[in-house]
């Protein structure tokens, strides 16, 4: 007997309900559907974070690349791009506009002139402060009541599916 692919949903459990989430199933329900779920998390979490962003004179865009540098920094334009979701190009004018506001430095690396290196200025870093004191709360209303333990599995639940769609089957 062959072993079921990992892909394969069984409905042998009457609790499992993987496959009202399938959208090839006529049993389909949207709010089972975990992209539907992403989406309106993600979307919910920006309407609520943008205003706060936008009372410090920032937007989700700039938000991102300064949390991205925040990490970790110099980075390149396209790191910054693949970290922040955001095409290559979209995110070139987005880090000209912040160099323009003087939140970033932008020059070609030293090893690679083609690379350009992004590292936040002082009032760059004093912005990031700023939007993290902003945008804290709301991160600790979302994870409110889920525990450590919670929170961790939901992190490896996400990445799996990442990790599913891209095509690795770790």
């Amino acid at each position: 007997m062959q072993p079921k692919a990992r892909s394969e949903i069984t409905t042998a459990a009457p609790d499992d309900r993987r496959a009202l989430g399938d959208p090839g199933t006529p049993a389909f329900r949207v709010e089972l559907y975990p992209f539907y779920l992403i989406n309106r998390l993600a979307s919910l979490y920006n309407a609520t974070i943008e205003p706060k962003l936008r009372a410090i004179g920032l937007d989700i865009p700039n938000w991102r690349v300064l949390m991205i540098l925040g990490e970790r920094e110099p980075r390149g334009v396209r790191d910054i791009a693949d970290a922040a979701v955001i095409p290559l190009s979209t995110m070139t004018r987005i880090v000209q506009r912040m160099a323009a506001a003087g939140l970033v430095e932008a020059k070609p690396s030293e090893r690679d002139a083609r690379v350009t290196l992004v590292s936040l200025t002082d009032a760059g870093t004093r912005k990031l402060a700023e939007a993290r004191a902003s945008t804290s709360g709301i991160y600790r209303r979302l994870i409110d009541g889920m525990t450590g333990e919670d929170f961790d599995r939901f992190v490896t639940l996400i990445n799996t599916m990442h990790d599913n769609l891209i095509g690795r089957m770790d």
